[in-house]
């Protein structure tokens, strides 16, 4: 069961309110116990609801950080989906849209029809154990890992396409946070915590792309002194603990 841990790796290590982080905590409840009673079938449905709030968490970060192409890719979703989502307060709201129509969002980030037919061939997947068809798709240990490792290998492809939406969240953030004066938070290690990671609800993944990031881009600005102590702040405070 390890590997199937290695998911929370890609969910956010803050929520916005108790609610969100309760009900992530209770679905890795659910895997867990249905996991160790071999009840795999059941073990999949919880893992699959997480992986769907990974996906939310990923599309909630590219509606704040290109919102306009954002906007531009609820085109065709009907006017009361696309108020409903532009104007989301949490990133659960993606579930009121067909789970095959919301991962076409992931084009926003150069996944083709291609991946996201083999992504949505996971919601089949979830269809096909959730409805009592009389079948036990998962009913030995093997079977169920290989359904995991293939969930894993999924998600780990849509990080890697999210790496610019992660990136230029960052870069916003040293731009707008680099003044200890003016900012929200004095100190560095409560702003980075606040207005980075808690707000953009980031991963451990999304911060494993911060620590990597280029400052070449902003050598020239004139608050670069600033901006890189910022990001050596960071790197000093993480790096460690996800042995970077």
């Amino acid at each position: 069961m390890g590997d199937a841990f290695e998911l929370a790796n890609y969910m956010p290590l803050s929520f916005k309110t108790p609610t969100e982080q309760e009900y992530i905590e209770f679905l890795w409840d659910a895997f867990e116990s249905n996991y160790e009673n071999k009840k795999f079938q059941f073990a999949f449905l919880a893992y699959h609801m997480l992986t769907m709030s990974f996906v939310y968490f990923n599309i909630w970060q590219i509606r704040h950080a290109r919102p306009d192409d954002f906007e531009k890719g609820l085109i065709g979703f009907g006017k009361e989906f696309e108020k409903n989502l532009l104007e989301a307060t949490s990133p659960f709201v993606f579930s009121t849209v067909n789970e095959r129509t919301i991962l076409r969002m992931l084009k926003l980030i150069a996944c083709d029809n291609s991946k996201i037919g083999t992504y949505a061939k996971l919601v089949d997947d979830r269809n096909d154990t959730a409805h009592p068809n009389g079948n036990i798709f998962f009913s030995t240990k093997p079977a169920f890992e290989t359904k995991i490792a293939e969930i894993l290998r999924v998600v780990d492809e849509i990080q890697t396409y999210s790496k610019p939406v992660i990136e230029h969240c960052y870069g916003n953030f040293l731009l707008q946070s680099h003044d200890s004066e003016g900012r929200e938070y004095p100190e560095a290690a409560d702003q980075i915590r606040e207005l980075l990671i808690h707000k953009n609800y980031f991963s451990q993944k999304d911060i494993e792309i911060c620590l990597t990031y280029n400052l070449a881009p902003l050598g020239t600005d004139t608050n670069y002194p600033a901006i890189e102590a910022l990001h050596k702040s960071l790197c000093e405070t993480y790096a460690e603990s996800i042995g970077g």
